[in-house]
């Protein structure tokens, strides 16, 4: 795929999953007869909508796919996180559903036996299954964190490591064990559930409306470009600099790297947005805006917050200000009326973060 990055919009996940794989041509990558296993994030026991979990209608088209291409060997591994039980999540998030309706197997690797593997910064106790299948799909989420600030396909392996392990991880500083544990398992592919991550929080609560998925084999070049969504500066997240040092993969992505395979859709009004996100959006004036022009936009806004710093002027967003003269800055193509615009089909949260500093 020679570090492309494919992003598909809709709200269907299912077919936005197929039509990825399909322009991909992820057929052609997999080995014949290989072990295959699918790794969700399940950290907590919440429906996806939340913004914690991934959409089961990703592991679907998954499946469906696979078997299509004569896959047989498929199975869903996953640990939730310390405190949770991985059985509780698989239910309530849909798991074991979608397990009986294909017939593939779940594994709770919190039970299952554990094996050291050599990693950048010493040995690790990982889940044997990890080590025995022969391509690894990372399936993480991209959101918030409290801690690293965001979260997505480097750190979404957490969930290969026995409670212990996890634990241990904390006390060495999160980040050069997740960018080590990332070189040692090297997943062949990920897909990143961004369909509503969370703005801040790993356990979801307040979900952010983006309506995409993004698929690519380069894991660490996939968390850059998260960043880069999200507003937050990619060397602030200090585990994918170092996954990059220990050979996990490149940060650097191109325009000519992201290949979007259709158009962003139009989003649903904020009308049951959280608190949070009401007082982030409320000088914005948004007409038929897309899900991720603006969902890019609130994580703007929120990182401008956490950074100290807002930004107060009336802000035009979305379809209906094609046009039309605002006096104010514009996001996205469809403002050109405004006094200043940011164009962009949509502009990521770090161009906007951009935009609003300049226009104040």
């Amino acid at each position: 795929m020679d570090g492309k990055i494919y992003i598909a919009y809709g709200k269907d996940a299912k077919e936005m999953t197929l039509s990825l794989l399909e322009r991909a041509n992820i057929k052609d990558r997999i080995p014949k007869g290989a072990r295959i296993a699918l790794k969700p994030n399940l950290v907590v026991a919440k429906p996806a909508a939340e913004g914690a979990t991934t959409h089961t209608g990703i592991l679907e088209a998954l499946i469906e796919y696979l078997y299509q291409h004569g896959h047989r060997q498929i199975a869903i591994m996953e640990s939730a996180w310390v405190g949770e039980r991985t059985e509780r999540a698989f239910d309530l998030c849909g798991y074991n559903k979608l397990s009986e309706k294909y017939g593939v197997p779940l594994y709770d690797l919190k039970k299952d036996r554990t094996i050291d593997i050599d990693t950048p910064i010493g040995k690790m106790s990982v889940a044997r299954r990890v080590t025995e299948v022969d391509y690894l799909i990372n399936l993480p989420v991209l959101k918030g964190h409290c801690q690293t600030r965001m979260t997505c396909a480097l750190k979404n392996l957490k969930g290969c490591l026995p409670d212990r392990e996890k634990r241990r991880f904390h006390g060495l500083g999160l980040h050069r064990p997740i960018a080590a544990l990332a070189a040692a398992l090297k997943p062949a592919l990920t897909i990143v559930d961004s369909i509503c991550g969370d703005l801040n929080f790993e356990e979801g609560g307040t979900p952010i409306q983006t309506n995409r998925i993004l698929l690519g084999e380069d894991m660490v070049q996939l968390d850059a470009y998260g960043c880069h969504l999200m507003g937050i500066d990619v060397h602030a997240v200090e585990y994918i600099p170092l996954a990059e040092k220990y050979g996990a993969g490149k940060m650097e992505f191109r325009e000519g790297d992201i290949i979007q395979i259709n158009r962003p859709g139009l989003t649903e009004e904020y009308t049951r947005a959280s608190g949070l996100v009401r007082r982030l959006i409320r000088n914005v004036q948004q007409r038929d805006a897309c899900s991720p022009c603006f969902g890019n936009l609130v994580h703007a806004l929120y990182r401008l917050e956490q950074e100290g710093t807002s930004f107060t002027g009336p802000i035009a967003i979305g379809q209906g200000w094609q046009g039309k003269a605002f006096n104010g800055i514009g996001i996205g193509r469809c403002c050109d009326g405004a006094a200043k615009q940011l164009a962009g089909c949509p502009p990521s949260a770090e161009d906007i973060k951009r935009a609003l500093l300049a226009g104040k």
